[in-house]
C-alpha cells in the first residue's frame, strides 16, 4: 500500500467535504462543518480501502452511495405544508460523491465538483430568495434545519 497518495486524497476529500459543510454551518443548517467532512472524509476512506483490497469500483462506489443515502434520508422531514432538509441531504450526497473521486484519485474532479456545489448553494441562494419560493418563506420564518 502507498500511503502517501493516498493520504493526500483522503485530506482533500475532508477539506473539499469541510468547504461544503462550511456554508451548512454559515447559514446555521444541523448537518454542517463536521457532518460533511465525516462524509466526504468516510466516502474515501471506503473507496480507498476498497481499492487498495482490490473490490471492483463501481461496487464500492454503490456501496457509499447506498450508505450515504440512509443518512441523508434521515435528514429530511416535514414541517407542517414543507419539507425540510432536502438541500441539506442532496449537500451530503454530493460530498459522498466528492469522497469517492477524491478517494480514486480525481482530484480535479472532486475539486471541480466542489466548485461546482458552493456556487449552487452560495450563488442560487439570492435566486431563490427572489423568487420567493414556498419553502424558502417557510425555512426563513421556522429556521429550518436543512
Amino acid at each position: 500500500m502507498n500511503l502517501g497518495p493516498n493520504l493526500v486524497n483522503l485530506l482533500v476529500a475532508a477539506g473539499l467535504s469541510g468547504l461544503i459543510g462550511f456554508e451548512r454551518e454559515f447559514n446555521k443548517r444541523d448537518a454542517g462543518l463536521r457532518t460533511h467532512i465525516m462524509v466526504g472524509m468516510g466516502a474515501a476512506l471506503f473507496t480507498i480501502v476498497g481499492a487498495e483490497l482490490g473490490v471492483d469500483r463501481t461496487r464500492m462506489a454503490a456501496q457509499v452511495v447506498s450508505g450515504i443515502g440512509f443518512i441523508g434520508a434521515g435528514t429530511i422531514f416535514r414541517a407542517g405544508d414543507s419539507i425540510k432538509g432536502l438541500t441539506t441531504a442532496a449537500g451530503m450526497w454530493t460530498v459522498a460523491g466528492i469522497g469517492v473521486a477524491a478517494g480514486f484519485g480525481m482530484l480535479a474532479l472532486a475539486t471541480t465538483a466542489t466548485v461546482v456545489a458552493l456556487l449552487v448553494l452560495f450563488g442560487l441562494l439570492p435566486v431563490v430568495e427572489r423568487l420567493g419560493s414556498k419553502n424558502q418563506e417557510a425555512e426563513t420564518e421556522a429556521g429550518s434545519a436543512d
